[in-house]
């Protein structure tokens, strides 16, 4: 799972019960009612954080944080499609949030995040992926363009993001998928750049 730092307010083993609900839903009209980027980048920091214990799972579905995840996915900020991929991460193991994400047209939107030139960003974008695979979704998953991209990136000199390549290279894709996508002339992925090698 991806876990994203924590600028400010409690962590989640500070707040419990009714403090928490009610702690999360300030996050949330926080987010929605100011106009900074700064304070957006903080706020939506604090909720992939908490995306990450299921003891929030239902709180952040009630206060529909998945929704506010998906649509920071098409943001221009960087930081906020990489909090929102984050916090996505986090969540989409539990069967339930799965479901939404993938009945929300979520599959296209992380895919998307394939392209981003932010090496966190792309991680868990891929991780994402993984996570969301399930017999009814892994054909949407696994679309030449993605085989063809994981292709790429099993090649980068970043290590992380050719370790993860190569695993869902591995385990979510078939030989003929992957050999298919060796023999194309070029990539159909839309040119997906590597993200920057921060290593």
């Amino acid at each position: 799972m991806t876990r994203v730092w924590l600028r400010r307010g409690m962590s989640g083993r500070q707040c419990a019960g009714a403090d928490r609900f009610q702690y999360l839903q300030t996050l949330v009209t926080e987010f929605q009612d100011t106009d900074s980027a700064e304070a957006k980048e903080q706020v939506l920091a604090n909720l992939a954080n908490f995306s990450y214990d299921p003891k929030n799972f239902s709180d952040l579905r009630q206060l529909q944080v998945i929704d506010l995840f998906l649509d920071m996915l098409t943001e221009d900020n960087e930081a906020l499609v990489e909090f929102g991929i984050g916090g996505l991460c986090n969540l989409c193991l539990d069967k339930a949030n799965k479901s939404h994400i993938l009945s929300s047209g979520g599959i296209s939107l992380v895919i998307n995040c394939l392209s981003s030139r932010n090496e966190e960003t792309v991680l868990s974008a891929v991780t994402t992926l993984m996570y969301l695979s399930t017999a009814a979704s892994r054909t949407e998953i696994t679309t030449p363009p993605v085989v063809e991209c994981m292709l790429r990136f099993s090649l980068s000199t970043n290590r992380r993001l050719s370790n993860l390549a190569n695993i869902f290279l591995e385990d979510y894709c078939t030989e003929q998928q992957v050999q298919e996508a060796r023999t194309l002339s070029q990539y159909t992925a839309l040119g997906i750049p590597l993200p920057t090698d921060s290593s």
